[in-house]
């Protein structure tokens, strides 16, 4: 499994929020982000800026339970109408985001939603969190998504992980159905390095669903360009898309994404 380091996690926050604010120079924050309902380009800068803050906060206090937005200091960014204040505002909370878990180390014990209540996982979490609304950015811009492969691949397992994580909690009616003997999906990026792995196989059986990197024979297969893959698989792209090619039970990728959304 993918593991790009704390170290690493703290830089992409700053680096991915860079690139956010790139996709958003000169763009009309009043368009509609086709893949956040009811979002704006503007409501999805202020989401990402606000999650940066929540969490820089968690970890600087070391909170042992959720901390809600009215405790996060300048939570909510500026308006449509102060573009380069909105930029300032995204590019001081990645920083700060950074910093202080940078400061914090990896092991730090604060609250989480997850299982892993660490620094560590508030590192990662904010760096696919980011990348992610990166892509529904560059959707509604019009303009190419495109992420570096380690990093891609990294989303992928922590999605895995988390769909995995929630389904075991039993909490969630909707992972709860993802299962069913001799069913299975690969996942396979055509551009990627052999060494990087890149490729998945989900399991289904009795009791839930099993994750693995590999390459073999599955029920259905999802391949393309790692972006694509990592796209299709956060329903950001949709699977019949021309830059992906599924092949075999489609109905049951279909019964996958409509079950493990995250994001």
């Amino acid at each position: 499994m993918t593991d790009l380091g704390h170290a690493r996690y703290c830089d992409e926050i700053v680096r991915q929020t860079d690139s956010l604010r790139a996709a958003l120079v000169g763009a009309d924050l009043s368009t509609k982000v086709p893949t956040c309902a009811e979002w704006t380009l503007g409501h999805l800068a202020r989401h990402v800026g606000g999650a940066h803050r929540r969490v820089e906060t968690i970890v600087r206090t070391k909170a042992s339970a959720d901390v809600s937005e009215n405790e996060v200091p300048d939570f909510v960014g500026p308006g449509d109408g102060e573009p380069a204040a909105l930029d300032a505002w995204l590019a001081q909370g990645a920083q700060k985001a950074a910093d202080t878990l940078r400061a914090a180390g990896p092991k730090a014990k604060v609250w989480s939603w997850s299982a892993d209540r660490s620094a560590a996982f508030w590192a990662r979490r904010m760096t696919h969190e980011t990348v992610i609304h990166r892509a529904d950015a560059a959707i509604a811009a019009g303009i190419t998504f495109d992420v570096a492969h380690d990093v891609a691949a990294d989303a992928i397992d922590e999605w895995l992980g988390i769909v995995a994580w929630s389904q075991s909690t039993g909490a969630d009616e909707e992972a709860n159905e993802l299962r069913g003997v001799g069913r299975s999906i690969h996942l396979h990026a055509t551009d990627a390095a052999d060494a990087l792995d890149a490729e998945w196989l989900i399991e289904f059986g009795e009791d839930g669903f099993t994750w693995r990197h590999g390459h073999e024979r599955a029920t259905v297969a999802l391949r393309g360009p790692l972006a694509d893959v990592l796209q299709v698989f956060y329903r950001r792209l949709p699977a019949d898309s021309d830059r992906v090619e599924v092949l075999g039970d489609a109905e049951l990728l279909d019964f996958w994404l409509a079950r493990a959304s995250f994001g």
